[in-house]
C-alpha cells in the first residue's frame, strides 16, 4: 500500500496544483431581478445560450420572470418570437408589463416536431433578441439542438417545460425551476459555476 500523505502538506509544498475556475465575463443581459442575478456566475442569463424554465404548471410566474428582459430587448428594438405558446399571449398584460409589442411576434406549429424546428430556426437566424419556446417532454437531443442553435445565433433562448423533466439532465446553459407553494426560484444548474443551496423568493423580487 502506498504512503498516505496528507493534501494540505502537499499544497504548502507546491508539489499539487490547485486549479481556479476561470470567471465568466459579466452578462450583457440581466435578469431584471436583482437577487437572481447575483446568484448567476455571470450576473445575468448565460448570453447565446438555452435556458431552461421547468414549472409545476403554467402561469406560475415564468412570463413574470422573463419581462423584464422582454422589455429591454424589445424597448432597444429586438425581435421576440414566441414559438407555439400554449394559450394566446394576453396583449394587455404583455403591454402592462412594458413590452413593446410591435417587436414581439408568435409563430404557430403543427405539432411538437414542427414547433422544435421552428424554435431552432429562430435561434439559429440571428436576427432575434430572444425566442421562448414550449417543447414539453421531448428528448435530450432536440434540447441540444436548441443549445447549438442559440449558440450559432448569439441568441437567449428560453425553453418552458413541466417539472418532470427535472429528472432528466439537460444540456441547457441554466435551468431554473419555479415553485408556487411556496413561490420561490430553485437555480438547478447554472454554466460556469455552482447554484445556490437555497432557493429565491421569487414573490419578493423586483
Amino acid at each position: 500500500m502506498g504512503a498516505v500523505v496528507a493534501l494540505d502538506s502537499l499544497l504548502q509544498e507546491r508539489r499539487v496544483w490547485r486549479g481556479r475556475p476561470a470567471a465568466l465575463p459579466a452578462s450583457r443581459q440581466p435578469t431584471g431581478h436583482p437577487l437572481l442575478d447575483e446568484v448567476l456566475p455571470s450576473g445575468g442569463w448565460p448570453e447565446a445560450a438555452l435556458s431552461e424554465i421547468l414549472l409545476p404548471a403554467e402561469g406560475v410566474g415564468e412570463l413574470r420572470l422573463l419581462w423584464p428582459t422582454l422589455t429591454r430587448l424589445t424597448r432597444a428594438g429586438e425581435r421576440v418570437v414566441l414559438v407555439a405558446p400554449p394559450h394566446i399571449p394576453y396583449a394587455p398584460a404583455w403591454q402592462a408589463a412594458g413590452v413593446d409589442l410591435r417587436q414581439v411576434q408568435v409563430v404557430q406549429a403543427d405539432g411538437l416536431r414542427d414547433a422544435l424546428w421552428a424554435s431552432e430556426q429562430c435561434l439559429r437566424s440571428g436576427s432575434c433578441g430572444a425566442v421562448l419556446c414550449w417543447p414539453q417532454l421531448t428528448e435530450d437531443k432536440a434540447l441540444r439542438r436548441l443549445q447549438v442553435a442559440a449558440e450559432s445565433g448569439r441568441t437567449l433562448g428560453f425553453a418552458c417545460r413541466p417539472l418532470q423533466a427535472v429528472c432528466n439532465p439537460s444540456p441547457a446553459a441554466l435551468r431554473i425551476a419555479i415553485d408556487a407553494q411556496p413561490a420561490q426560484l430553485r437555480v438547478l444548474k447554472c454554466r460556469g459555476g455552482m447554484p445556490p443551496s437555497r432557493p429565491l423568493p421569487f414573490a419578493r423580487m423586483q
